[in-house]
């Protein structure tokens, strides 16, 4: 019996410390996420830490999950980052900061700064979940780290060029003047490589997309409607 007593209590013990131990770790797990990301989660070394003074743009990878501030046409400093999941995508194109913003609201970080897609809303912002930095995680915005975004949000001035740019999509429907969506953006990005499109990939099919599909159609022997169908589609080879 003295022993049986003995046993339960030593497992009691042992319970009880498992116990203890796994709180702890959540507990200093969270306290550590939140330390870190006042110091190095998500942080590029031995980067710049003093405004450009040339011309601005950006740069995001999708697939890389990285945004790249570039100054007069070179790569100036490197961010990590959280994209959209793929439920949600972040949209490739061509577009501008158009609006700054602070404290935009909850869960987008201490700064806002959106973006002129023609088909909802999106911006670069901060975030109150900075474990999420470096993966495929919101619902098409990129998130940055606060410190990071603050950053930023001071150097680059409303109409900055930013280009988005990574996971390809299926051009699944047909496309006519007045269509907008990140499958126009595809056609157009198409166009460019091909030399038949000189303007930004912004998403709209309006009057300078239909020439350039025009030219593009008279050029491959189709006929020039300036709309996009599964015949061109398959000329375009995307």
């Amino acid at each position: 019996m003295i022993n049986l007593l003995s046993l339960k209590l030593k497992r009691s013990r042992l319970l009880f410390s498992m116990a203890v131990f796994l709180i702890m770790s959540v507990l200093f797990g969270v306290i550590g996420f939140e330390y870190m990301d006042e110091k190095e989660l998500a942080a590029i070394e031995n980067q710049p830490t003093t405004k450009p003074q040339g011309a601005q743009s950006i740069v995001i990878n999708v697939s890389k999950r990285t945004l790249e501030l570039y100054n007069d046409e070179q790569v100036y400093k490197k961010y990590r980052v959280a994209v959209g999941k793929s439920e949600t995508p972040t949209p490739i194109g061509e577009w501008n900061v158009v609006w700054k913003d602070y404290n935009w609201g909850t869960g987008f970080g201490t700064r806002w700064m959106g973006l002129n897609v023609p088909w909802g809303i999106y911006g670069i912002h901060g975030t109150n979940k900075p474990w999420s930095i470096g993966q495929f995680a919101s619902h098409g915005c990129i998130r940055m780290r606060n410190k990071d975004v603050e950053e930023l949000f001071e150097w680059v001035p409303i109409g900055t060029p930013v280009r988005i740019e990574g996971r390809k999509i299926k051009v699944q429907r047909n496309l006519k003047y007045q269509s907008t969506g990140a499958d126009v953006v595809l056609v157009q990005m198409k166009l460019k490589e091909l030399g038949y499109l000189n303007t930004r990939a912004d998403g709209i099919y309006g009057k300078v997309t239909v020439e350039a599909v025009k030219a593009f159609q008279t050029a491959n022997g189709l006929e020039a409607t300036g709309s996009v169908d599964k015949e061109l589609i398959g000329k375009l080879d995307i």
